[in-house]
């Protein structure tokens, strides 16, 4: 605003650059759903660390494999994901009541019977309480409170209402309140859970709950995360659910990385053994094929040798690679080795590899010195038939990241006077997002004229845009593609060199 004078002097008038830095969002946040033996049922719960996963939702059970995906993420790199526990029918949760609160476990099982809740009325003041959450000593141990909530009532519209205070908590929830009964010192356990059949990805009740029975369970439960980027359902191989949680990932500028069936063998008809065609339709450039699964030791079997879906271990390379080498690096090649990893379920040679590799199918191979590692970086549209512009990992990924990172970066421009001095704001704050990734080494070229380019001007928003509200910018970049190949030619020198 300009400074209104009043006497005689000098005055000082901020004048703002117009520079709006946009900062490039986080690129390896990974998404599991899948089966855990306990924890919140279809709600996508974020995990920083293998304890938070652990303490959350049990661990590793060898009945399922949601859990070693997960160890194998953190353990190969990865830092942050969201964790979806799917559930079935017969899962029920565990429930308490004390005077006018009933609770609920966070989660169907039998899990929730190991807690119980203590309620101590306030000596000041006879309609507040304290509410803690016990978990119950085993063979003679004390027992331990693990969440203690203060100074709640049970009146809706207090400052420290039951409800909406006991939303923290990772063990139970307020299923109703009655203002009558004021709550008094109890002991009461968490009782009458039950646990479903086991819903591992190859049963039959597994698919019901990864789609959800409405528009917010299942796979649906990511519709609340604000960003993630690698979505996984460790071990499922159904072609036709798949292709749905593709063009989920593609709604949600996201890659899904889709596991091969567990043991099938590289035959002598390669293209009978490629992706299903299910899912290689357009939505298949959200989506990464990786064969065969890997061996890896079992901590819950004397660390025998057991066959895992690769997904978990893939997503932690990538988010290895993002962190060391950018967005735009494939994660693919001796960098890209897998920690925790013996070995895999069924080798691949050069020959099986230059058949599959047309094929978009990304192998997994044992190379003598540098382990287990992945041997392909190609989407679910790069089949050597199909030519498409987004063949590979690294220039899908890294076109998803710029893609967010403008969504969200220019947020600021709506409802902005839609003229000259706005576009050339936009042209300047882009410009240099852009440069920064060409700086990082994201684009091919030796200059920026050749890297990139960004125009907002009055030929790409014209008048008719401007009476409808539009203002148009276009981006444009050069990626880099990985090398697949790399031919040495080498030859003798005939004759005898001058001297």
């Amino acid at each position: 605003m300009p400074v209104q004078v009043s006497y005689p002097g000098v005055y000082i008038e901020e004048v703002p650059s117009g520079v709006r830095t946009i900062a490039g969002v986080s690129t390896s946040t990974a998404a599991f759903i899948g089966w855990a033996p306990q924890g919140p049922g279809n709600k996508a719960i974020l995990c920083s660390s293998w304890a938070d996963f652990d303490r959350t939702f049990g661990g590793l059970d060898p009945r399922g494999v949601l859990g070693y995906a997960v160890s194998h993420f953190f353990a190969n790199g990865g830092s942050r994901c969201y964790i979806v526990r799917v559930t079935g029918d017969g899962d029920v949760a565990a429930t308490a009541t004390i005077d006018g609160l009933e609770l609920v476990a966070s989660g169907p099982g039998t899990w929730a019977q190991a807690y119980k809740i203590v309620t101590t009325p306030a000596a000041a003041d006879a309609n507040r309480f304290r509410l803690d959450v016990v978990r119950k000593g085993a063979d003679g141990a004390a027992d331990v409170i693990v969440e203690t909530f203060a100074n709640l009532s049970l009146d809706p519209t207090a400052s420290r209402s039951a409800k909406a205070v006991l939303a923290d908590s990772a063990i139970i929830e307020v299923k109703s309140v009655d203002t009558t009964k004021p709550v008094t010192a109890k002991s009461v356990d968490l009782a009458d859970g039950a646990d479903g059949p086991v819903l591992s990805p190859d049963s039959s009740d597994f698919p019901k709950a990864l789609k959800g029975d409405n528009a917010t369970t299942g796979y649906f439960a990511l519709s609340k995360v604000d960003l993630f980027n690698l979505l996984n359902v460790p071990g499922y191989t159904v072609a036709a659910d798949l292709a749905l949680l593709e063009k989920f990932c593609r709604d949600r500028r996201a890659i899904l990385l889709v596991d091969s069936e567990k043991g099938v063998e590289v035959g002598a008809t390669p293209k009978e053994d490629g992706p299903p065609s299910q899912i290689t339709g357009t939505d298949g450039i959200n989506a990464a094929y990786y064969y065969p699964w890997v061996l890896a030791p079992d901590p819950r079997q004397e660390n025998r040798l057991r066959a895992f879906p690769p997904c978990g271990a893939v997503a932690g390379a990538y988010a290895r690679t993002d962190g060391s080498r950018g967005v735009w690096k494939a994660p693919a090649g001796i960098d890209a080795s897998l920690s925790g990893v013996a070995g895999v379920v069924l080798p691949v040679d050069d020959s099986d590899s230059g058949l599959l590799n047309p094929l978009a199918v990304n192998c997994i191979r044992q190379f003598p010195v540098y382990g287990t590692v992945i041997w392909g970086a190609r989407t679910l549209r790069g089949n050597d038939e199909i030519g498409d512009e987004w063949k590979y990992i690294p220039v899908r990924r890294t076109a998803l990241f710029i893609e967010e990172s403008l969504f969200r970066g220019l947020r600021w421009v709506v409802f902005e006077p839609n003229d000259e001095p706005l576009w050339a704001q936009i042209r300047l704050n882009v410009g240099s997002f852009m440069q920064d990734l060409f700086r990082q080494g994201a684009f091919q070229g030796s200059t920026p004229r050749d890297a990139y380019f960004v125009r907002c001007d009055k030929n790409t928003t014209t008048q008719s845009d401007i009476n409808r509200g539009i203002v148009n910018v276009e981006v444009g970049f050069a990626p880099l593609k990985p090398a697949e190949f790399v031919i040495i030619r080498l030859q003798q020198i005939a004759g005898q060199l001058a001297v």
